[in-house]
C-alpha cells in the first residue's frame, strides 16, 4: 500500500532514532513509545495471529505534538515488538491529528481502524472539530478510507458539542454488527457515551445516549469502552476535571459503571461505580477479548494530572500498563496481570512467618523488575502502619504504605529522585480486610502496579529513579508478620538481575 509522505517520514524518524535508545534504559516488559512521545493505547485487537497495540504517538520530541499512531504487536501481552508507525496527519479530515479509537476484522479479512480526526479551528469557538474516520490495512499498512470523515456533528442530536466529540470504540457482536461507544458531550460540557450500529462497520447509524453523566463525575468522559462480563454490564471511561470525594481523586480520573444493559433503548442501567485504579499515573484504558474468552484491558501508564515527562537522558516518554485480566465478583471490577506473565518468572524465594518491626531487608529480595505477593497479619499488639520501600538507596525510595486502622493505602514518591513538582503522594481507601492484607507487587524498572486483595483494587505508578536503587525493605510501627512469595522477571531464556 502506499503511504503519505507525513507518514514515510515519521517511519524514517523512528526506524533511525529507536537505535539510539539501549533496550537497558526501557521498560523491560511494559511498551514505552518506540521513540518520542506515547500516550493513549489505541486499536489493542487480535489480527493475524498477533495482538495488535497502537498508540498516540508524536515521534519527533518526548513532549505532546500532533497525533500519529505508533504501532507494536504481541504473541503474549508481555514482549512486544515494534512495527512502523500505520498513521500521520495528512488528510483534511485529519490535519491536526490522528486521535484515538480502535480496530476490528471485517469479513472480508481487513483490519480495520476507526480514528478521532482532528480539523482546523471553528471560526466562532477557536476550538478544534472533531470528527471519526476509518482506516483499512493487513496489519503492517493502512490506507484511509476515501469517504472519511464517516461521523459529523451532523449525525448527532442538537443539543451535543462538535468539540468533545472522540475516541470511537468498536465492538463485533455475535450477530455480526458492529457496535461502537464515543466520547460526546453537550454544549455546557456535561458527558454523555454514544452508542452507534452498523451492519458493515463503515456505514453507522446513531441508536442513542448509552449513559449520562449529569455532572456526576467530572464533565467529559474520554476512552469509552462498553463489553458485557460475567452476566454484567461494563463501562469504563476516563472523566475529566473530577472533583475529590472520599472515592475519587480530582483532576482527570478514571471510572467503571457496573450494570444491566436495556438493549432495547440501547441504555446503561449503571448500578456501582468505582475508580478503574487508584494510583497516580493510569488513564485511558481500552479492553479486548480474546479467543479463549478472557476480557483483557491495557491504560496509559501516565496522567494528564501528574506528567514528569522530559526525564533526563530519556528520548522516550510514555509506557502502557501490564495488560490485566478483568472479572466481576460480587457485583466490582477485579483485575489481574495476564496469566502469561508467569512464564517470566525466575529464582523463585518464600518466606513465611517473618516478623516485622524495625526496618527489615530478606536475602534475595531485592530488584526493579520483580513480581511480589505478601501477607501480612498482626501479632501481639498489632500494628497501625505497615511500610513497603522499593527503588531504595541510601538517598532515594519509593514507598506503599498501608494504614491498618484507617484502612487506607498510600503511595509516596516524593524522595524517589524526581526533580518536578507534580502529584507524588497518592492515599485511597480500602475495603476492611480484618487481620490479613493481601498484595502483589509487580515492579519493571521504572513502575510500580499493586494489586490489592486479589484485584479487587489497583495502584499505579511511575518511578525514574537510577536503576542502582533496587534494595526492597520493610517496616512496622508495631509488630506485623509477613509471608512472601518472590520472583525475578526475565526473559525466558535468561534472567533479569
Amino acid at each position: 500500500m502506499m503511504t503519505g509522505q507525513e507518514l514515510s517520514k515519521a517511519r524514517r524518524y523512528e526506524e533511525i532514532k529507536e537505535r539510539e535508545i539501549s533496550p537497558e534504559k526501557r521498560p523491560l516488559f511494559h511498551l514505552s513509545a518506540r521513540t518520542g512521545w506515547m500516550n493513549d493505547p489505541n486499536g489493542f485487537s487480535f489480527y493475524g495471529g498477533e495482538y495488535h497495540l497502537f498508540y498516540q504517538y508524536y515521534p519527533y520530541k518526548p513532549k505532546w505534538g500532533p497525533m500519529h499512531w505508533g504501532h507494536a504487536v504481541s504473541h503474549d501481552f508481555v514482549t512486544w515488538q515494534y512495527k512502523p508507525a500505520v498513521l500521520a496527519p495528512d488528510t483534511p479530515s485529519d490535519c491536526e491529528g490522528c486521535f484515538s479509537g480502535s480496530a476490528v476484522t471485517l469479513d472480508d479479512g481487513r483490519h480495520m481502524i476507526m480514528y478521532t480526526g482532528v480539523l482546523g479551528e471553528d471560526g466562532d469557538s477557536g476550538k478544534n472539530i472533531q470528527v471519526q474516520c476509518l482506516a483499512f490495512g493487513d496489519g503492517n499498512d493502512y490506507e484511509k478510507y476515501s469517504g472519511n470523515p464517516v461521523l459529523t456533528i451532523a449525525d448527532l442530536p442538537e443539543e451535543m458539542s462538535n468539540y468533545d466529540f472522540r475516541d470511537p470504540k468498536m465492538n463485533r457482536e455475535e450477530d455480526g454488527t458492529y457496535t461502537c461507544v464515543v466520547c460526546g458531550c453537550t454544549k455546557d460540557r456535561d458527558g454523555r457515551t454514544l452508542f452507534f450500529r452498523s451492519d458493515n462497520g463503515i456505514n453507522w447509524k446513531f441508536e442513542g445516549v448509552l449513559a449520562t453523566n449529569g455532572k456526576r463525575f467530572g464533565t467529559v468522559w474520554e476512552c469509552l469502552d462498553f463489553f458485557m462480563l460475567d452476566g454484567k454490564a461494563v463501562l469504563l471511561c476516563s472523566p475529566m476535571e473530577m472533583l475529590k470525594t472520599e472515592k475519587y481523586s480530582s483532576g482527570n480520573g478514571t471510572l467503571c459503571l457496573i450494570g444491566e444493559f436495556d438493549k432495547e433503548n440501547s441504555r446503561l442501567i449503571d448500578e456501582y461505580d468505582a475508580p478503574i485504579d487508584n494510583g497516580i499515573d493510569f488513564y485511558a484504558t481500552q479492553t479486548l477479548l480474546t479467543s479463549d474468552g478472557r476480557r483483557i484491558m491495557i491504560a496509559w501508564m501516565q496522567n494528564w494530572d501528574a506528567l514528569q515527562n522530559e526525564i533526563e537522558g530519556f528520548r522516550w516518554f510514555g509506557q502502557l500498563t501490564l495488560p490485566r485480566e478483568l472479572s466481576i465478583r460480587d457485583g466490582k471490577l477485579y483485575q489481574q496481570p495476564v496469566r502469561e506473565l508467569e512464564k517470566y518468572r525466575k529464582s523463585r524465594i518464600a518466606y513465611k512467618d517473618v516478623h516485622v518491626s524495625e526496618k527489615t531487608e530478606l536475602p534475595g529480595i531485592f530488584g526493579r523488575t520483580m513480581d511480589i505477593s505478601l501477607k501480612i497479619r498482626s501479632e501481639n499488639t498489632g500494628y497501625q502502619t505497615f511500610e513497603i520501600r522499593i527503588a531504595e538507596n541510601e538517598e532515594f525510595h519509593t514507598s506503599i504504605i498501608y494504614n491498618r486502622n484507617k484502612h487506607e493505602i498510600t503511595l509516596d514518591r516524593s524522595l524517589s529522585g524526581t526533580r518536578k513538582a507534580v502529584v507524588n503522594t497518592r492515599t485511597f481507601i480500602t475495603e476492611e480486610y480484618g487481620e490479613e492484607m493481601n498484595l502483589r507487587m509487580i515492579l519493571d524498572r521504572y513502575s510500580l502496579e499493586l494489586f490489592v486483595n486479589n484485584g479487587e483494587q489497583t495502584a499505579t505508578i511511575t518511578l525514574y529513579t537510577d536503576l542502582s536503587a533496587d534494595r526492597i525493605s520493610f517496616q512496622a510501627d508495631g509488630y506485623a508478620v509477613m509471608e512472601i512469595e518472590s520472583y525475578i522477571l526475565g526473559m525466558p531464556e535468561e534472567t533479569e538481575e
